[in-house]
């Protein structure tokens, strides 16, 4: 059983999902506002979170952001905004997926059942990967530059764990969205170079490293010996 928390300002909405999470045999909890769904995200342990984006007293982006200081709890956006930019605001901010409203029950349903799986899978795995100075601990969920850790979201974790498994071997988006994000995924088809970029900001610039090679109209991939 699974412990979700919903936090949405529309009761009608909120009281609908939590029926269904009930009925899918998850335990859920519910915050009808910003700074209600924060206290009660940073003081449990919640097994998903799912957050609207326009909510009073915090908006949801800003409750992300606190959210990540101290927990890598997997948190899914529902935004009625429909802009690319909205999206990529969400993801840069460490959603690791979004749904637009109104949406269908069933696609719900089926980002949070991937995004459970997810959680459980990177947390059953014990072993580690190294490549040059950069290692990841699965088991932990721990990622270190040259003995530094580094903070990574979920997604983020998973995209730099697979391309360090094939490692000097080219992943295209498709391959890596697949992998990632599932194949019921139809969201935006730059997420895999958004979340690129995060992989460069927070390892290759702050290190002064090359990790993550682009492979010009194939994909990415990481050389081992020339970091």
């Amino acid at each position: 059983m699974s412990k979700i928390l919903i936090v949405e300002d529309e009761a009608q909405l909120a009281r609908f999902v939590e029926l269904e999470l009930i009925h899918e045999g998850n335990s859920v909890d519910k915050a009808e506002d910003g700074r209600t769904g924060l206290d009660m995200a940073l003081s449990n342990d919640y097994d998903l979170i799912l957050l609207d984006v326009m909510l009073p007293g915090i908006n949801g982006f800003e409750v992300l952001r606190r959210i990540r200081v101290k927990k890598e709890t997997p948190v899914i956006l529902v935004t009625a905004r429909d802009a690319v930019m909205d999206k990529v605001s969400g993801l840069d901010a460490g959603a690791d997926d979004y749904i637009t409203k109104p949406f269908a029950i069933e696609e719900l349903l089926a980002r949070i059942r991937v995004a459970l799986k997810r959680k459980g899978a990177s947390a059953a795995v014990s072993r580690q990967l190294t490549v040059g100075k950069v290692t990841i601990d699965q088991d932990r969920h721990e990622v270190c530059v040259d003995g530094n850790p580094v903070e990574l979201t979920n997604y983020e974790f998973e995209l730099l764990r697979i391309l360090m498994e094939n490692c000097n071997i080219v992943l295209d988006r498709e391959r890596l969205i697949n992998e990632i994000w599932g194949y019921d995924y139809d969201g935006e088809t730059n997420v895999v170079d958004v979340y690129i970029r995060h992989l460069r900001t927070k390892i290759d610039d702050k290190y002064g490293i090359k990790l993550i090679w682009t492979v010009r109209g194939v994909g990415y991939v990481i050389k081992e010996g020339q970091l």
